[in-house]
């Protein structure tokens, strides 16, 4: 990021004083010294302490003017009837004076009043706000959207954390819903992107340099073709903000991670003989699901566990423990876990409920101090387990899994773990990992993306989750890891009725949807809108090979399939090829005089296999077309098994030709075409029955990964 010339000793010297005046805002003339020390324009202004110097001053500016309450006590000046625009003579500024002095004693008849400020009035271009804010899990967020009323009525902002590079900003300017109001409209001029760009950079630098700016407005900016510049400035602060500081360094995560997930040895404390108990079930998963390091059962009175010698404490255990599986009463859970953490050993896996989720919020920060004190990663407490499958590890009570494969997924709900381990074991999708995270009182997300970016075993991450304790650190670990292998997050609590339920079940309060929305964008994060969604995109997206370009092309049996194909294409951010006309004339060539050429390729319903077979050689072999959906209509001529393994008989003779590209497909029929679309799906092609939405979602993703990644 390129260095901006500032005057940080002026801003803080400015700030040294707010804070000794004992004050949380700064006012208009001191917010414009921020300004002129950060290189960020406004107009010229001067400070007046009467009705003849606000006369006088606005002479020099040349009319017309706009003049301004100057408070500290008063941050919101037009609801305090502290501003008037367009003042148009001396006699107007002298007269206008006096209405803000009477305005603004009505408002607040305490309020310390500095004077009036005269401001240079600012004509014609585009308002818009830039700003920032300080949020509880992000931290510093550069703001930008539509400014004056505007912001207030239609909410068009976006965000992203700061600080943010120029072409950042370009990416954020041009992301709000109305950016083509930048552009002009109506014969009105295109406004300077750059300009723009330039504030927010500045803008999110500021912050970033000093954190006690909680708050900060810059509303309206007025953007022209030639410029952009600040007519308002708001200044918030807090003294005593400190920005979270990193826990543990990346190293220290990878490590403490792999001595959970990947543990040579370890104790399961609670373990139990008796049928239906947790700590029987866990201890069955361990020993029957092939885990090949020591087994260590912790119960006060067995002298063996599944025929396993047991302990009375883990301290009585010899040699060192990995990880320590808690199967016990929430209550008893401190006093186990400091025997744990003078054991040394690593690592705890709390599964017991009962703690801040149940409205025991003393119990979850007892264990997280005993976890401090003895350097113990904590995952939990109120969780299933996890699986890992590289190492036939089941540390869980649920159901045994062992399908392996590439994805790894976790959950802060145990609900929606039990439906993401049911799918996995329908679908026969194989996974390398299922988490649980709960109440996360120490381990989060961040620290599972640490672990999967160098685990080999794992192609994608897919999590759900209802909060982020860290959002600045999961942004950080996801801007990194993306690159490598898609993200993937359904967020829950994106309503203001969702946000409620997921704080009364965690314990954790949702943030503001709209950060999370932008956030995850900034950080390559796949967001997926559904259960089924963020599961089919784990299943769907390690299957696709990566696109080499934007053009996608649809060869349906059915035109009414090719349309809802066509819209899916759109819905999802992909573009649709323009058939170039010696390849139309190629396809027509295929098809019936009856059919359609260009995009979609409609071959019609009545076509036997050999129209599919060469439609869809052509779509591979040619270099222009770079991704394909099949709109398969189920017909006597072609049955859907047929379809289906032609259709895998023709992709794997154009692989050993070296044509590959990313194909799904959309089935529609009876009942066949069930068993059709999983016949494809388990030979590595994404293929959904009844559903034209599905597959096209699943494309949609891997291209905004591949984008992301900076991969086309």
């Amino acid at each position: 990021m390129t260095e901006l010339k500032v005057n940080r000793v002026a801003v803080r010297k400015l700030l040294d004083a707010v804070k000794a005046d004992g004050r949380i805002s700064l006012t208009a003339p001191e917010g414009k010294l921020v300004c002129d020390a950060y290189g960020i324009p406004v107009p010229g202004e001067g400070l007046a302490k009467s009705a003849e110097e606000a006369a006088q001053l606005a002479q020099g500016m040349s009319y017309p003017v706009v003049m301004k309450i100057v408070s500290p006590d008063i941050l919101h000046k037009t609801e305090a009837g502290g501003v008037i625009v367009g003042v148009k003579s001396d006699e107007e500024a002298m007269f206008a004076y006096e209405a803000i002095l009477a305005n603004a004693k009505t408002y607040k008849s305490d309020a310390k009043i500095e004077g009036i400020q005269v401001q240079q009035m600012l004509k014609g271009g585009t308002e818009v706000i830039v700003g920032s804010i300080t949020d509880q899990s992000f931290g510093k967020l550069v703001a930008f959207g539509l400014g004056g009323v505007l912001v207030e009525v239609l909410k068009d902002i976006t965000f992203r954390l700061a600080p943010i590079s120029k072409e950042e900003a370009l990416t954020q300017i041009g992301s709000i819903r109305a950016h083509e109001l930048l552009d002009g409209v109506r014969g009105s001029e295109a406004v300077d992107r750059k300009a723009l760009a330039d504030i927010v950079v500045r803008v999110s630098q500021l912050v970033t340099d000093f954190p006690e700016i909680v708050e900060l407005d810059l509303n309206p900016v007025f953007a022209t073709a030639k410029s952009a510049i600040a007519a308002d400035v708001r200044i918030v602060v807090d003294f005593d903000y400190r920005p979270r500081e990193p826990a543990h360094s990346h190293d220290d995560i990878v490590k403490g991670m792999t001595r959970i997930l990947k543990p040579k040895s370890i104790a399961v404390i609670g373990a139990s003989n008796e049928a239906g108990k947790i700590g029987n079930s866990v201890m069955k998963n361990i020993v029957n699901g092939g885990f090949a390091g020591k087994i260590y059962p912790v119960h006060p009175k067995a002298d063996e566990i599944l025929d396993i010698k047991a302990f009375r404490s883990v301290k009585d255990i010899p040699g060192e423990v990995d990880v320590a599986v808690f199967a016990i009463p929430a209550k008893l859970v401190a006093a186990a876990l400091a025997e744990v953490g003078e054991k040394k050993i690593p690592g705890a896996v709390l599964i017991p409920s009962g703690f801040a989720e149940a409205g025991e919020p003393e119990l979850q920060a007892e264990i997280v101090e005993v976890g401090k004190k003895h350097n113990i990663r904590l995952m939990g407490p109120n969780i299933y387990g996890f699986y890992y499958t590289p190492e036939n590890l089941s540390a869980t009570f649920c159901t045994p899994y062992d399908v392996k494969g590439s994805a790894a997924l976790s959950s802060q709900s145990g609900g929606i773990g039990m439906a993401i381990i049911g799918f996995s074991r329908s679908a026969k999708m194989g996974v390398s990992a299922i988490v649980g995270l709960g109440n996360k009182s120490d381990i989060d997300e961040d620290d599972l993306l640490a672990f999967f970016e160098q685990d080999e075993h794992t192609k994608i991450v897919a999590m759900h989750l209802e909060d982020l304790k860290d959002g600045r650190a999961f942004s950080e670990a996801a801007s990194r890891v993306s690159k490598k292998k898609p993200i993937v997050v359904l967020k829950a609590g994106r309503t203001s009725a969702g946000a409620a339920a997921a704080a009364s079940h965690t314990g954790a309060l949702a943030g503001n949807d709209k950060i999370y929305e932008d956030v995850f964008i900034q950080s390559g994060v796949i967001r997926a809108r559904s259960l089924r969604q963020l599961l089919e995109f784990a299943r769907g997206i390690p299957l696709l090979p990566t696109p080499k370009g934007e053009n996608v092309l649809i060869i349906t049996g059915a035109g009414g399939s090719g349309v809802l194909l066509s819209d899916a294409v759109v819905d999802n951010g992909m573009t649709l090829m323009k058939m170039p006309q010696d390849l139309d004339e190629a396809f027509k060539a295929y098809i019936p005089p009856f059919g359609a050429s260009g995009n979609p390729v409609d071959i019609t319903g009545g076509e036997p296999p050999a129209t599919y077979q060469k439609t869809v050689r052509l779509g591979l072999e040619d270099n222009r077309i770079h991704a394909l959906i099949l709109g398969y209509w189920h017909t006597i001529v072609t049955p859907p098994m047929v379809f289906a393994k032609l259709l895998v008989e023709v992709r794997d003779e154009m692989k050993a030709k070296g044509f590959e590209k990313p194909i799904v497909a959309s089935l529609a029929g009876d009942v066949e075409v069930e068993e059709a679309a999983e016949y494809l799906y388990q030979r590595g092609i994404p293929a959904y029955a009844y559903s034209t939405e599905l597959p096209v979602e699943v494309l949609g993703a891997k291209y905004k990964w591949a984008r992301g990644a900076g991969l086309i």
